[in-house]
């Protein structure tokens, strides 16, 4: 008897051209959910818990801020490396072309870029496979995540505390 094999979740919105103007949020993940980007230093009584990286963790941090120079068509807004996964927001920029190949895209370009770079630094790769996004719609969702990046220090150690 043949064994059917599993089907893979889509990562991606079918059809959507992931080079699109608009706003993005990322969540890119450690595979196996490793701590390997840093630790959360500090604790929410007496200061404000913050993110100390690896060696891997700086490597992300070098690659995400050389971006703005680097990228034509794209901008990164706001991004937390966090001890096992990444968050950012990208505004992609009108005058983006629609690509022949959906992974050529801007969105999974930069992602590609990030992985690609900390593999070649570790020699190996430590991410899961593709990413979570979210195609940002209006004001009030930019402003919620914006506030979720910057306080997901915060609440990672409040998780923790509770755990």
């Amino acid at each position: 008897m043949k064994k059917e094999l599993a089907v893979r979740k889509r990562l991606r919105l079918q059809g959507y051209n992931y080079s699109s103007s608009g706003y993005y949020f990322l969540t890119v993940c450690v595979d196996g959910g490793h701590e390997l980007l840093g630790g959360i230093v500090g604790d929410a009584v007496l200061c404000v818990p913050r993110v100390e990286l690896s060696d891997i963790g700086k490597t992300v941090q070098i690659y995400l801020e050389k971006m703005n120079t680097v990228l034509e068509y794209a901008f990164l807004e706001k991004y937390v490396i966090m001890p096992n996964h990444v968050h950012l927001l990208v505004a992609v920029k009108s005058g983006t072309q629609r690509t022949a190949s959906p992974t050529k895209a801007v969105i999974p370009r930069i992602v590609h870029g990030m992985k690609a770079v900390t593999t070649k630094q570790t020699g190996y790769s430590i991410w899961q496979r593709g990413c979570n996004d979210r195609i940002i719609r209006n004001q009030d969702e930019y402003q919620r995540i914006s506030r979720y990046i910057e306080e997901n220090p915060a609440k990672w150690a409040e998780d923790r505390y509770y755990k």
